[in-house]
């Protein structure tokens, strides 16, 4: 996952000589680039790999959720690392100090609802196909909106505006669904895919604002040490919340049958702890993003992912591509960039555009 917490990074080569410069800017783009590909890799994995475990008769919703989480402790070994350097070059350890009980706090409830989130995407993706999953992802901008304005005092603009309405109407079109009546059962299910995907979006965008609010005031220093202890420490109380509800609702009982659906362990293994681990590499993309160049190239990065998602369902999973289905998909991008032309204003009117990246 990835909490939208920004970094303010001051910029310490102004005075660099020009072959000094020329290095700066060709590392910074070098990890732009490995970051993105990191966004994207596992922002695609992750969706692949979470329909493929349905494909092959995965059943348990809450196994389903809990790999959305259950990949924190691939973290600690850059969290060490981190800490370790950090030790090295004497940094204060005043950020979090005046509030050792407000983060555990605030760890657990936010890890808490990103649980239920979890669970909610989990049932939109067993009910939907991947590319409408997709489709409906997308709207989360529009909830972000909503929600930063409310909860954030963000301005609401034309552009803003535009990207609500169309990513609005991009999920109409998909909750029509003409071109036939589908049984009942079937249609029951779809119902059922398209609201929890729906509010999966509208909770995530609501939890991404909670977690600005909440994290702007208590973390002073905004490094990658303490992002990477949001995302630990929440997905730690994600995945032991989601893990109660694996074997209080006895759905651990139905884990072996699993198994022996997808002809090995091994291979149930593969699908399982390649999506836990894939969720993690795009929490780490994404993140990094943010902090090193600006939350507009992230958010751009992203949606290029969202993007990408129903089209490689089409090839893989032989999603169907109705028209009305590309319709849905132009709209969710139109409506993306509009969106991301916002928050390029926004962030070019503070000053925060494309800011040099720190160590």
């Amino acid at each position: 996952m990835d909490p939208p917490i920004q970094e303010t990074i001051s910029n310490s080569t102004n005075n660099a000589n020009p072959n000094r410069s020329k290095t700066l800017q060709y590392r910074k783009w070098s990890e732009t680039a490995v970051y993105s590909v990191l966004v994207l890799s596992g922002q695609s994995a992750a969706a692949l790999l979470g329909r493929l475990y349905y494909e092959k008769g995965g059943k348990s919703k809450y196994m389903a959720a809990l790999v959305q989480t259950a990949g924190f402790p691939l973290l600690l070994p850059f969290i060490i690392l981190i800490k370790s350097r950090d030790k090295q070059t004497d940094y204060s350890n005043s950020t979090t100090s005046d509030h050792s009980l407000a983060l555990p706090a605030l760890y657990a409830c936010f890890g808490t609802f990103l649980a239920f989130i979890c669970m909610l995407y989990s049932i939109g993706l067993m009910y939907l196909p991947l590319s409408t999953f997709s489709l409906i992802c997308a709207t989360q901008l529009g909830f972000n909106a909503l929600f930063s304005h409310l909860i954030n005092a963000q301005r609401l603009s034309p552009p803003l505006l535009n990207s609500v309405f169309l990513l609005t109407l991009s999920s109409v079109l998909l909750a029509l669904r003409p071109g036939g009546a589908p049984a009942a059962a079937a249609g029951g299910r779809y119902a059922a895919g398209f609201a929890c995907t729906l509010g999966g979006a509208a909770g995530y965008a609501l939890l991404q604002s909670l977690e600005q609010r909440a994290y702007g005031k208590l973390l002073r220093r905004q490094r990658m040490k303490e992002i990477l202890d949001v995302i630990f420490y929440e997905s730690m109380a994600a995945s032991f919340a989601l893990a109660l509800g694996l074997f209080g609702s006895g759905e651990w009982r139905g884990l072996k049958g699993e198994i022996e659906g997808f002809g090995t362990a091994a291979a149930y293994a593969a699908v399982v702890v390649g999506a836990a681990a894939a969720w993690q590499v795009f929490a780490v993309g994404m993140v990094a993003l943010i902090l090193k160049v600006s939350s507009v190239f992230g958010n751009v990065v992203s949606g290029v992912g969202e993007g990408l998602v129903p089209v490689l369902a089409v090839v893989v999973f032989k999603d169907g591509m109705s028209g009305v289905k590309v319709v849905a998909f132009l709209l969710a991008v139109w409506g993306s960039v509009s969106y991301v032309y916002h928050q390029f204003v926004i962030d070019k009117e503070n000053g925060n555009v494309d800011p040099p990246m720190g160590d």
